[in-house]
């Protein structure tokens, strides 16, 4: 007898549909073919030692499995479900008549009960795509495939149940999630806020230009100034997520298996902060079967590098390109991957070795050329591709003390709302782009014109500081931004003159 049953398997942030053909007849042999992994050949041990545990023993027969398509690679332990009830199908143990109108996924723990399998949301979308009827799956994994509209959801506890639900045995429920209530509900809701922040109001209006636009920055300045707990807040005051862009996010968590379990969709901007002893693989993904980095897991959100000459020459450098194209792309001999990056670089480091260089108070110990020694750890080009270059002083104990409070999160994110929607007008004719930091050159020449004031400026800025061409474009987006904070329709002296004093570590002589 030959069965069909249904399961998925993920492709960067994609799912495509495989087929389990199963075909049972006299003899006594198993196969397993179709291009599986070595997690998938030890699946047989796991499915017939968990059918004898609930009472439900597969007769000795000739059994052939195959994964199907079978050029591709099946990796996990996600097919044991699938692989499981496709043989007590084809064994007549079960009801097969609405088998193939399911996607059935799920790892086997040899009592029968079902563990959590990663890329759940992928393998949703892809059954909705192909006119499946529902997806049967673990309970931890069910709310995060529940997301998917029109698609029913069935959350098993073990393989019992799986066997109830085909022959019919039970009433089982899908599983409901209110996707709009709950990204209403939770997409505000932050621990950290920008009224704990006394003093720092350079540094506060730095970081709110950099959430108007999506640009990079970095933070440079004593132990103690104030920078990762200034980082900390960025999510805060960043725009909210929209539907689209939480489910794109929630697909790489998703992938990376790291969904918890009452959660069915992110609904807060991630903000991700890496060791400095993470390595490169690690940080922009990869593997043998590739997985999502940092900066994928970022995605959409805030990638934290804090200490950044700390981390590795190579790990800094291979970010390079990602920032450029905010996207990942493995290649392997016999496929390619790509995984989204566009997440918001926020860096942080200390301006020497012992970290008091230009400090107002203490002196630093640092012998001569310490100082630049340390800042050269991070490359020109990828300095160059930060827009916002900020020293962080610290906060004397006058602001301290003032009873004063500072504007919250929630002030300071309706401007950068406003400024984000003028960027969304702007843009709402270009695919893949939707703030300002994302400008190529050639846009940078249609949206970021100056008058010649401005030119006069901007040249005199260039030949003081020497800076690149790619630090020019930079000081123009930032000056774009500026100017939609502002509500302006042009670019003005004030905003290219602000946008300049964010190029700091640029100016001659800054590291002695």
């Amino acid at each position: 007898m030959l069965v069909k049953t249904h399961g998925g398997a993920v492709n960067g942030i994609d799912a495509i549909k495989i087929t389990v053909e199963v075909s049972v007849s006299p003899g006594a042999q198993f196969s397993l073919v179709g291009l599986p992994d070595n997690a998938v050949k030890e699946s047989s041990f796991r499915i017939f030692t968990a059918l004898n545990t609930v009472d439900y023993p597969l007769p000795v027969k000739k059994t052939i499995v195959n994964m199907a398509p079978a050029d591709i690679k099946k990796e996990g332990s996600a097919y044991d479900l699938t692989l499981a009830i496709g043989m007590l199908a084809a064994c007549g143990k079960i009801n097969h008549e609405i088998i193939d109108q399911y996607v059935i996924m799920g790892e086997l723990s040899l009592d029968g009960t079902l563990q959590p399998i990663k890329g759940v949301l992928p393998i949703a979308i892809m059954a909705k795509r192909e006119n499946f009827k529902g997806f049967i799956l673990p309970g931890h994994n069910a709310r995060e495939a529940a997301v998917v509209d029109n698609l029913d959801v069935y959350a098993m506890d073990n393989i019992l149940d799986v066997i109830a639900f085909f022959n019919q045995d039970r009433d089982f429920t899908p599983t409901y999630v209110d996707t709009a209530k709950e990204f209403e509900y939770n997409s505000n809701k932050y621990d950290v806020d920008f009224s704990d922040v006394k003093g720092q109001e350079t540094v506060k209006r730095a970081l709110e230009i950099a959430a108007a636009g999506g640009h990079n920055i970095i933070l440079v300045g004593p132990p103690g100034a104030g920078k990762t707990m200034l980082a900390k807040r960025i999510p805060s005051i960043l725009p909210p997520l929209t539907l689209s862009e939480a489910l794109e996010t929630t697909k790489i968590h998703s992938v990376a298996g790291k969904i918890e379990k009452q959660t069915s969709l992110m609904t807060k901007r991630p903000f991700r902060y890496p060791h400095h002893t993470i390595s490169d693989v690690a940080l922009v993904g990869g593997g043998t079967w590739p997985q999502p980095g940092e900066i994928s897991l970022a995605h959409n959100g805030v990638l934290f590098l804090d200490e950044l000459p700390e981390f590795k020459r190579t790990v800094l450098e291979v970010m390079r390109q990602p920032l450029e194209d905010r996207i990942i792309t493995i290649a392997r001999a016999r496929f390619t991957v790509e995984y989204p990056a566009s997440s918001m670089l926020v860096a942080s480091m200390n301006p020497c070795p012992c970290g008091y260089y230009n400090h107002p108070e203490k002196d630093c110990v640092c012998p001569a050329g310490v100082v630049q020694k340390y800042l050269n750890k991070i490359s020109g080009p990828l300095l160059d591709r930060i827009d916002i270059h900020l020293e962080v002083v610290p906060v004397p104990f006058n602001e301290l003390s003032k009873a004063a409070s500072p504007e919250n999160s929630e002030i300071i994110r309706q401007r950068v709302i406003k400024a984000r929607e003028i960027q969304t007008r702007r843009f709402n004719h270009i695919e893949e782009i939707h703030c300002n930091a994302q400008m190529s050159s050639k846009m940078i020449r249609e949206y970021c014109e100056v008058n010649s004031t401005c030119q006069e400026l901007l040249k005199n800025a260039m030949e003081r500081l020497g800076l690149s061409a790619r630090a020019y474009d930079r000081i123009l987006k930032v000056a774009r931004t500026i100017a939609d904070l502002d509500i302006s329709e042009n670019i003005e002296i004030p905003h290219i003159s602000e946008a300049i004093n964010y190029r700091n570590l640029d100016r001659e002589g800054w590291a002695g």
